[in-house]
């Protein structure tokens, strides 16, 4: 376990040279700008902002053509991209690629333009379908239904609300408009609307239109012809949207053929938007820029070499000072380095702390195997993985390859405990030997015990893990007062607290009733006293010390008593790994019924086959859930119980100025 040491770089080259020498950096990616410096009067910013924010919104414009692409013209992708994540590009396709640019950014407005034009499409067909239903109810008038009048006339023609018959109507229209003479037609009805005619003399048309206007009187849709003739125009309208639907998804197909050039343009596009981020801090003279940051200290020398055999600069190094707080990079062997993302996930180690990967590691893996504990599903998880990782693991992402690594050791633990006690697809081999072959007496014995028949053993065996988890917690956090130099602060946090753990817990299994519980031997009476004693010493020790930044006795005192309060936290946290109990069960009990409700058919070929579809389904059920709740208890057992016990965290994760790509990325000859 270690925090790569690191040292403050500083770069002074010739302006001419800005572009070449931040390329180069950005390719290496090894260092992260960091600046110290202040404008003075001779190296002042150059405000980039503006150069930064139009490389910002190329690149979006490239991700937002992808997008639409992605929605109307899907890529087929394999697994093996998937594993693989971004692809390889040398300095000529690069330069191929970049060649084109102009012609790319066209296609790119292409696409976006087509997107629009879908858009159009798209949302003019339910307009259109909605105008051809609003003319549904008119389909039998021959007239154009804008008519508004005659030469001697005044026409109405619209809806009332409400459902009309001739009589009705006339009777409605009376009684409002009075002696007024006009002549209505019905030309449909129904009980929400009722569509009429109505012709009156130009001299009755005031009375007939406050007449209607009582009887919530709308106008018809306007169309400038009669119904049918525009019922024929719509349907011509939706054909040709229908048509213009098919071209788009067609020029949507060609313009697919693209895709990896968009792909490019959004790589190359946010490479160079990051670029000019940084040129916006660099400190500039007329004729040379100064850059400053972080770089891990083992890349420190080969850096220097390289910069100076291509470039015209000056490389220095220096130690961060004493209130620095650098950021942090992880670095560990190949069987802690898998669990790299998870500390990244909770925090990365502060200044002066240790990196909890490795210790972490060595019980991570035990955890999840016991939570998930079958043999079988060990195997798959070790065996896939482990084809993953030798098929693909050259070109895989780092993020990717560890991820594969931690389940493939997950993998191989959860194998181990399901041997130990005895779960092979839960009892499928019981069950299989007694249903298809008659032998009751074939079975996979646990090679320990097994936690289903005795469940007590087993959770006395998860506080067991439990305590030695938390123990070794305090004891990395001895081990960072010790290597400080903190004697005293070793004594009083930890060894107070292991001496009056453990002396608690020789007390309690004392007691026959909480050894039998547990189902472990009784202690004698004769550690009963010697454990009281260490107990109570240990607990003064604590009372005393707990609160010893306070110079006020009292409140030391007060203090201290609240430190000692603190057991009640060891038994929470202590009870929180009888998890491992209640998952570990749950995948051995699932699959168990999962097994008997195949094997209800008995030794038919319908019960073999009934068995066969029950067990694959429910076994890839069982294994996906529980593989899942043991991933998530684990990390959560991590980070409670496990780190909180010495680890504060707080660093700054290491991010290095790179080319800081999605879809490709570039060999070493990109350097030239």
């Amino acid at each position: 376990m270690s925090v790569v040491p690191m040292k403050r770089i500083s770069v002074i080259a010739m302006k001419k040279d800005r572009k070449a020498v931040l390329e180069y950096l950005q390719v290496l990616g090894v260092v992260e700008v960091s600046f110290k410096r202040k404008e003075d009067e001779v190296f002042r910013k150059q405000d980039m902002s503006a150069q930064q924010r139009m490389f910002e919104q190329r690149a979006a414009q490239a991700e937002e053509a992808l997008q639409i692409l992605k929605n109307n013209a899907p890529e087929k992708t394999s697994i093996a991209a998937a594993l693989t994540g971004r692809v390889e590009m040398s300095r000529q396709e690069f330069d191929e690629k970049l060649a084109r640019r102009e012609e790319i950014l066209k296609e790119c407005s292409s696409v976006i333009e087509l997107d629009k034009h879908l858009a159009e499409t798209v949302s003019s067909i339910p307009k259109l379908k909605d105008q051809k239903k609003a003319l549904e109810p008119w389909m039998n008038f021959d007239l154009p239904l804008d008519l508004k009048e005659t030469r001697k006339t005044a026409i109405f023609t619209g809806t009332l609300q409400g459902e009309y018959d001739r009589e009705s109507l006339y009777t409605a229209l009376k009684k409002y408009a009075g002696e007024a003479a006009f002549d209505a037609d019905i030309i449909s009805a129904d009980a929400t609307q009722t569509c009429i005619f109505l012709v009156c003399g130009k001299k009755d048309a005031a009375a007939l239109k406050e007449a209607l206007r009582r009887l919530s009187f709308a106008a018809p849709p306007v169309t400038g012809m009669n119904p049918k003739d525009s019922a024929a125009k719509i349907d011509r309208e939706l054909e040709k949207a229908d048509s213009e639907l098919t071209t788009i998804h067609d020029k949507f197909q060609e313009l697919a053929k693209f895709r990896d050039d968009l792909k490019f343009m959004s790589d190359y596009f946010t490479v160079r938007a990051d670029k000019y981020g940084v040129i916006s801090d660099l400190l500039q003279s007329r004729r040379v820029f100064f850059l400053e940051g972080y770089i891990p200290e083992p890349d420190a020398g080969s850096v220097q070499q390289r910069l100076e055999a291509k470039f015209d600069v000056a490389v220095t190094f220096s130690e961060p000072g004493k209130k620095e707080k650098p950021p942090i990079l992880l670095k560990n062997n190949g069987f802690a380095a898998p669990l790299e993302g998870v500390t990244e996930s909770y925090s990365m180690p502060d200044k002066g702390e240790i990196d909890p990967t490795f210790v972490s590691a060595c019980f991570y893996y035990i955890l999840f195997g016991m939570m998930l504990s079958d043999a079988a599903y060990g195997i798959i998880l070790a065996v896939a993985t482990g084809i993953i990782l030798a098929k693909f693991g050259k070109k895989m992402e780092d993020g990717m390859k560890k991820t594969m690594k931690m389940f493939f050791f997950c993998g191989l633990s959860t194998t181990f405990w399901g041997f130990m006690f005895g779960s092979f697809f839960g009892d499928a081999v019981s069950v299989i030997a007694t249903t298809f072959f008659n032998r009751p007496d074939i079975a996979l014995k646990p090679l320990w015990f097994e936690p289903i028949n005795e469940p007590m053993r087993m959770l006395s065996f998860c506080f067991l893990v439990a305590l030695i988890h938390m123990f070794v917690g305090v004891g990395v956090k001895g081990y960072q007062q010790l290597k400080a130099g903190q004697v005293l602060d070793f004594i009083y946090d930890c060894v107070f607290w292991w001496v009056f753990i453990i002396a608690l817990i020789v007390w309690l299994l004392s007691v026959p009733s909480m050894a039998g519980m547990l189902q472990l031997k009784t202690l004698p009476q004769a550690v009963v006293k010697p454990a009281q004693i260490l107990a109570l010493i240990s607990a003064i020790g604590i009372i005393l010390t707990g609160g010893r930044e306070s110079k006020n006795w009292f409140k030391r005192i007060l203090k201290g008593l609240y430190a000692l309060y603190g057991i009640s936290s060891w038994l929470s946290d202590v009870l929180s790994y009888s998890r491992l109990l209640a998952l570990g069960l749950a995948t051995g009990v699932i699959a168990t019924v999962f097994n008997s409700m195949g094997s209800m058919g008995g030794r038919t070929p319908a019960g073999v086959i009934m068995f066969i579809v029950v067990f694959l389904i429910g076994n890839v059920l069982n294994l996906a859930i529980n593989a899942l709740g043991a991933y998530v208890h684990t990390n959560r057992l991590t980070y409670v119980e496990f780190f909180g016990k010495f680890y504060n965290g707080g660093g700054k994760k290491f991010v290095p100025f790179a080319a800081n790509t999605k879809y490709y990325k570039f060999k070493e000859d990109m350097e030239s």
